[in-house]
């Protein structure tokens, strides 16, 4: 397990970093918020291996077609002095960054890589995954791109139609089917239930859905934000969920995203979350324990507008890369 350190982490401003991932958002995302934490220099690279290698991932080798050496290879040299990748067909890439900078490149992988410890130099796991190890860090909620500084800022400056929403605001986290997850039509009723609740009580609701969101339960959703009394993203656009949050006197999620709920959490605004069908035993039993804290409410439920100080990951993540780093930079001279 990763160890703590009180004093300030090592300044890494000058290093290089590579985001690796196939593009899915949400691994995209976790990676620029520990990038971003960091406060250095990022660019992205996007793999795509074709089949037969990507059926074999994250086991098996990377396409030919992207080895370092070949033109276009989204993993070309010169390689960085860190590699942030998630998502399992970037496992097999990151080893090969590893093995072809000569070990020079610190490797960082987000959530479990299913391969074992011996993925990358560090990896990050959140409480409900099964991997442990000494360089495995393990927090109770996942990295995102909604730092403190970022949070402020928006509220310091909201978005005209924000401003002009009266109190109370509740950001509507929509999320949709899953591994552990199915929102059925029983689900999408007692959703809705809870959302005319809000509305019953007075609340304004600024609604984002996410790409997952199944038609039935986006249509269902869609009607209140056709009512000038809420908001909801239209999915044109960047998603306004960092003004939604940073502005909400609440927050409704979905409880399928554990990246909505770490999002939601670093808000410090009280959490109500709606289980759909299905779950994940042990990210339920977290999600209790912040309930026995009275950080989360049951939803439907009533409207909680307690607030807290807000749980955050990211910066622990950063200082973890940002001490293992300094030690990797010094042992290979």
């Amino acid at each position: 397990m990763i160890e703590k350190h009180h004093e300030s982490a090592p300044a890494m401003t000058d290093a290089r970093v590579w985001i690796v991932t196939d593009g899915k958002a949400g691994d995209e995302a976790q990676c620029i918020g520990v990038a971003d934490a960091l406060q250095c220099g990022w660019e992205l690279r996007q793999v795509a291996p074709r089949a037969p290698w990507r059926w074999l991932m994250p086991w098996g080798d990377i396409d030919p077609r992207d080895a370092p050496s070949r033109p276009g290879s989204p993993i070309a040299p010169p390689f960085p002095d860190i590699a942030i990748a998630s998502g399992r067909r970037a496992v097999a890439y990151l080893r090969r960054i590893k093995r072809d900078s000569g070990d020079r490149t610190f490797t960082v992988f987000l959530k479990d890589p299913r391969i074992g410890t011996k993925a990358a130099d560090l990896i990050w796991v959140a409480e409900h995954d099964e991997l442990r190890g000494e360089n495995v860090l393990v927090t109770a909620t996942a990295p995102h791109r909604f730092s403190q500084e970022r949070l402020s800022a928006a509220r310091r400056d909201p978005l005209p139609d924000i401003a002009a929403l009266p109190h109370p605001r509740v950001a509507v986290l929509v999320g949709g089917d899953s591994r552990h997850y199915r929102f059925n039509d029983t689900d999408i009723t007692r959703f809705l239930a809870g959302i005319e609740r809000l509305q019953a009580e007075g609340a304004h609701m600024m609604i984002t859905g996410s790409r997952r969101t199944p038609q039935p339960l986006h249509d269902a959703i869609a009607r209140f934000g056709r009512d000038p009394r809420h908001l909801m993203w239209d999915g044109s656009g960047e998603n306004p969920l960092l003004q939604y949050l940073a502005n909400a006197d609440a927050v409704v999620a979905t409880a399928d995203s554990s990246n909505m709920i770490g999002e939601a959490l670093a808000s410090g605004r009280a959490l109500h979350v709606f289980h759909p069908s299905g779950g994940h035993r042990k990210f339920d039993q977290f999600l209790e324990a912040l309930a026995r804290l009275d950080l989360v409410h049951p939803f439907p439920g009533p409207l909680k507008t307690i607030t807290y100080d807000p749980i955050d990951s990211t910066p622990r993540i950063a200082a973890a890369i940002q001490w293992r780093y300094a030690a990797h930079k010094s042992r290979i001279g």
